[in-house]
């Protein structure tokens, strides 16, 4: 019998064995994916910002701007690009919508990114634009890969329609989560203007025509989880200027928009919450299942041992039994 359970506990070790590096390495890239059809939108908010009053051209302080980011996966679309770039991908449709204090629209720039379900990494297909421009992304943009590592990484800046490092600065905690934060500057940068204008009757076009353009920096701060590589938090010192050209009437340059853009704190709090539930589940498939399985494997092995060394071991000999004489008869 105890050969039987060493051999049972010897195939069962195979089995634990087998499954930690299958967990890891083959069930991790295929289970953790970004969902082709997720949704997800952040508000954002800069208060006591600077803004342009497109009626009057003068920048003016208001109490708060407000960016509204809303991705939406295309399941459709993302089927047909998948038959071409033979791994499962995600199009997502963005959309960043600026308004004053007063409600109204300051801006609107949709974007179309299509990247890798597993590595974020960007997949090159008709429809990928800014604004309606065509673009080639490098780089990541909005996501970090899971298991981030703590090194710079390219990331694409829809504004200048350009990739540049963003900068791993180091550890933090954010709200009881072990974070990695990054860091990265944009230069003053000459940028097209946006092809939706708050006012009716002023284009692009018609900017470009007074010889007006448009400059951009920023400071650009994330928060990252590691290992679903998820920001938890995110802010920008944001600056857009206007520069040259009669529409100034002679100035050298006004301020169309500045100001340090947060995420809301409702916001904050959902997403912190969302990410420690997809952490949790990240870890089982690269940390908890393979560690657990071959600690187990481990120990049922040494188990197994133990039980074909006992049954091996030589037994004791048995009594001799001793015969009691008979008695004589006279």
């Amino acid at each position: 019998m105890r050969r039987k359970a060493s051999l049972v506990l010897l195939a069962c070790t195979v089995f634990f064995a087998a499954l930690a590096p299958l967990m890891r390495w083959y069930a991790f890239p295929r289970l953790a994916r970004i969902p082709a059809n997720q949704y997800q939108d952040m508000v954002l908010e800069a208060k006591d910002a600077t803004l342009l009053d497109y009626g009057t051209m003068r920048a003016r302080k208001v109490s708060k701007v407000t960016i509204v980011q809303t991705l939406k996966g295309d399941v459709e679309a993302a089927k047909k690009v998948e038959r071409t770039a033979g791994r499962p991908v995600v199009v997502w449709d963005g959309l960043s919508y600026v308004q004053g204090p007063d409600g109204k629209m300051v801006s609107k720039v949709p974007e179309r990114y299509i990247f890798d379900a597993h590595s974020q990494d960007p997949v090159h297909a008709t429809g990928e634009m800014v604004d309606g421009d065509p673009v080639k992304r490098e780089g990541i943009e909005f996501k970090w890969p899971f298991l981030t590592q703590k090194r710079d990484y390219e990331y694409f800046d829809a504004q200048t329609r350009t990739t540049s490092p963003i900068h791993y600065k180091g550890t933090r905690t954010f709200r009881g989560l072990p974070v990695y934060y990054f860091e990265q500057t944009v230069p003053w940068t000459k940028v097209p203007m946006p092809k939706t204008m708050p006012v009716q009757g002023i284009t692009p076009e018609s900017v470009a025509g007074t010889g007006t353009t448009r400059w951009y920096s920023t400071v650009r701060r994330f928060w990252v989880e590691p290992v679903t590589g998820a920001p938890v938090y995110g802010e920008e010192s944001h600056q857009e200027e206007l520069r040259g050209g009669t529409l100034l009437g002679g100035r050298a340059k006004v301020t169309a928009f500045s100001g340090h853009v947060k995420m809301r704190e409702d916001y904050v709090d959902h997403t912190v919450a969302l990410v420690k539930h997809n952490r949790t589940l990240v870890l089982a498939l690269t940390s908890y299942t393979p560690w657990g399985s071959l600690t187990l494997g481990v120990l049922l092995l040494a188990l197994a041992l133990y039980l074909e060394a006992r049954a091996r071991r030589p037994q004791d000999p048995a009594p001799t039994q001793t015969e009691e004489p008979e008695p004589v008869s006279a």
